[in-house]
């Protein structure tokens, strides 16, 4: 690479200094898989400095830095330029705080899950493997999605995701990988294969893996212990810059169940159980961790029905309505909406029938249509049961102190008026210079 420093240098007119061209050789080797060394740190540094002249003259720069050298890496390994660059450490210095902060309640997991990325970018885990393989397992509506799709977020990376409910029968498993030779679809390739080769930094989401057929653990096998997964044409496929994550409801209901006996409320150890059952022990021995969700407590449902009135307050941005909860209301949603066996999900079913079906007609003809604030309390009906109170305040409260601004120009003229006299009473002081002219005739005789 230095002896063909020179070469570029004198045909794309540009510097390149020692710490590019090292990283061009390490960004390289650690972002783009499709080629080989030194051919591919070799086209960086060509593109790098033919980028250069694609700039106009005031713009272009005679030095190549290791800033322009991640750049270059970022559009030809497409992943986004932030993941390439050192900037990425504060990215990781606060991902655990960035993923409490929108996942309520699962400290325990977000701790796990963000420790393991920690240790991966640090260079501390094996290197033929993916960044991480976990199961997440817990009942439904508690966050098992959500923080994956979070994490991906956080970090600025594609977010790949799978239902598992669409590969059920065996022949399935084959749109993943692609179809063998003589079948239909054997020229449109697969569609996790694709995908992860197109987007090598990823999140891949298999989402209720258990309703996978079997064979599809088989596949997965090799991608979490080599980190690789080879398509129908044969090419080889690299996962090892994957986070993969598997959601599963498996002992769930058995959870649900009553415990048996006197001295506990709840199952314990059940859903691990089922796990074991579910799993082979090969399956299981390649995953990283097994992380729990629990069920939510009482006040992270409050956090959540906050959040979810915040995003559809987000959804009625653009006609200018905001809302105003009291804490009954927070606390009667929370009661209606909360299910410790169905999560969070009858929460949005519950925020639709009481919130945003009464507003409908008020945000489309009523007193909505030009923004305002819905005021959401509780009141007791006839019968004495509770029930929520909308009140639909509108934007049109500023027109009143409008009225006063007419006034304010109305007494403008007046002064005008008053300052009439003042420029008209100069000429009445020029009348006083005539009474001393006078009093000069009558002097005159007294001398003589």
């Amino acid at each position: 690479m230095k002896g063909l420093k020179p070469y570029f240098e004198d045909f794309h007119k540009v510097r390149y200094t020692n710490e590019a061209v090292k990283a061009a050789v390490e960004l390289s080797a650690r972002y783009i898989n499709d080629r080989k060394l030194p051919d591919k740190a070799i086209d960086v540094l060509d593109e790098t400095g033919a980028s250069q002249k694609l700039l106009p003259e005031s713009k272009r720069r005679k030095t190549i830095n290791v800033k322009e050298i991640e750049a270059t890496i970022a559009t030809m390994a497409r992943i986004p330029p932030k993941t390439v660059s050192a900037d990425d450490e504060k990215v990781l210095a606060t991902l655990e705080d960035e993923l409490k902060r929108v996942v309520y309640g699962q400290d325990a997991a977000i701790t796990a899950l963000s420790s393991a990325i920690k240790l991966a970018r640090a260079g501390l885990r094996e290197p033929e493997k993916p960044i991480g393989s976990y199961l997440f397992s817990g009942p439904t509506g508690v966050g098992k999605t959500e923080v994956a799709k979070q994490l991906a977020a956080s970090l600025g990376v594609e977010l790949l995701r799978f239902d598992m409910s669409e590969y059920m029968e065996r022949h399935t498993v084959s749109r993943l990988i692609g179809a063998p030779p003589g079948y239909v679809g054997f020229d449109q390739g697969g569609l996790l294969t694709d995908g992860v080769d197109q987007h090598p930094h990823c999140v891949l989401l298999l989402d209720e893996i258990e309703k996978a057929h079997p064979d599809l653990f088989n596949i997965l096998l090799q991608v979490m212990d080599h980190g690789k997964l080879t398509d129908h044409n044969g090419k080889s496929i690299d996962f090892r810059n994957v986070i993969l994550i598997m959601t599963t409801n498996a002992g769930a209901s058995d959870m649900a169940k009553p415990a048996i006996g006197f001295g506990s409320s709840k199952r314990e150890g059940d859903d691990m159980e089922a796990i074991n059952r579910l799993f082979t022990p090969e399956f299981r021995n390649r995953l990283d961790a097994v992380i729990p969700f629990g069920a939510l407590p009482v006040p992270v449902i409050h956090q959540v029905v906050q959040k979810f009135v915040m995003q559809l307050e987000a959804q009625l941005a653009e006609r200018r309505v905001t809302f105003d909860l009291s804490e009954d209301a927070v606390a009667w949603l929370a009661d209606k909406g909360y299910d410790e066996r169905m999560g969070a999900r009858p929460l949005g079913r519950v925020i639709q029938e009481h919130i945003k079906k009464p507003l409908a007609d008020e945000v489309l003809f009523g007193r909505l249509k030009k923004g305002g604030t819905v005021r959401v309390t509780v009141e007791k009906d006839d019968t004495g049961e509770s029930r929520l109170k909308l009140d639909a305040v509108p934007d049109d409260a500023p027109i009143k102190p409008r009225e006063e601004v007419p006034a304010k120009k109305k007494a403008k003229p007046a002064a005008r008026k008053t300052r009439k006299p003042k420029s008209a009473a100069k000429p009445k002081a020029q009348k006083p210079k005539d009474p001393p002219k006078r009093s000069l005739v009558p002097q005159l005789p007294r001398k003589s």
